[in-house]
């Protein structure tokens, strides 16, 4: 049996206290359904989806997802407003909890189609965005953003973009809270390179009481997390959610304030295998799964062999759940109760 139950429906309100980010090629409805294994709560996020991939492919393929997932947002890419209205209503005629509009990916990808982080220059459009998004859509539309871009990168700038994009009625903004430099920097040198500058995100909520700030960009574990909770309304956890997601497995407990007991890696693999047996029946490829599984056991004895045995089997023609049980028994589980 699944231990995943008593999920809330679609359309409840959303407590962004802890929210797991929009990562490209991992954060797919196989890496959320195993990251909502472990925690209840917590606000999960789509991969970007572009707008055109929306209006001019197969929106199935895009948007489906588990309904044990929510509270689920879907992030949008684009920079017209009328086609993000339209995608902002598929999103919720599709059952998503919130509609996120990318304004700061790098990549230079994104700069060719004219959104992501360059909409920063033009925060009058990302305001227009968002006001037809919402004339479309009763759940929320909010944005994702850096602190800057290039050379505009004051603290003036930044206000000026939350104060313009939030007359158009935007109540949440998350702040990625490094700035994207558009030229010359890779999207992974852009995670990394640029400081972090936490206080710009601090004082927005200072100048913007009234608003929901979620702040993003190294967070690495609870400790780091409640601080930042001093300051602003939520977390946004990225990498870290991926390549240590045991961590989420205390999420509940430690900033939702739980008194429910903390979930086994163990219990998580039954639970994964479940999923993967289902998925399997529906034409799902074993490799799809495995690879976001790959460091759960993180730091207990065992977990190198684990890592290699799924990463030369899973993707064999016809792997099944044997190999992530046979993987599973390789991991010494007297202390995987330990987060």
């Amino acid at each position: 049996m699944s231990i995943l139950n008593n999920q809330p429906p679609a359309n409840t309100s959303i407590n962004r206290r802890l929210c797991i980010a929009p990562m490209l090629d991992w954060t797919d409805r196989h890496c959320r359904y195993f990251h909502r294994l472990m925690t209840k709560h917590t606000v999960l996020y789509t991969e970007m989806v572009t707008t055109g991939a929306l209006i001019h492919a197969d929106p199935d393929r895009f948007l489906q997802y588990n309904d044990a997932e929510h509270p689920l947002a879907l992030q949008l890419g684009g920079s017209d407003p009328v086609a993000l209205a339209q995608c902002a209503r598929m999103a919720e005629d599709y059952g998503y909890d919130e509609v996120n509009l990318n304004v700061g990916c790098p990549s230079d990808r994104v700069q060719n189609g004219r959104f992501g982080a360059c909409l920063m220059a033009d925060p009058a459009l990302v305001a227009e965005c968002v006001d037809k998004m919402q004339q479309q859509v009763k759940i929320p539309v909010t944005v994702k953003h850096r602190i800057g871009i290039d050379d505009q990168d004051s603290y003036e700038f930044l206000h000026n973009f939350v104060s313009t994009v939030a007359d158009s009625g935007c109540k949440t903004f998350i702040i990625h809270a490094r700035k994207a430099i558009l030229s010359g920097l890779s999207p992974k040198q852009n995670r990394e390179i640029p400081p972090l500058i936490y206080d710009r995100a601090y004082q927005v909520k200072k100048d913007f009481p009234e608003l929901e700030i979620i702040i993003n960009g190294g967070i690495r574990d609870f400790d780091q997390s409640q601080e930042h909770l001093t300051e602003v309304d939520g977390v946004m956890i990225g990498r870290e959610a991926y390549q240590n997601p045991y961590l989420l497995a205390q999420a509940d407990q430690k900033i939702y304030g739980e008194q429910t007991p903390v979930l086994s890696r163990g219990q998580v693999m039954e639970g994964i295998f479940d999923y993967t047996e289902a998925q399997l029946s529906q034409g799902a490829q074993l490799g799809w799964i495995a690879r976001h599984i790959l460091c759960l056991y993180q730091g207990i004895p065992g977990a190198k062999r684990f890592r290699r045995y799924i990463s030369e089997n899973a993707f064999k023609t016809g792997a099944g759940v044997e190999v992530l049980k046979a993987a599973a028994a390789l991991v010494d589980d007297t202390i995987t109760d330990a987060a």
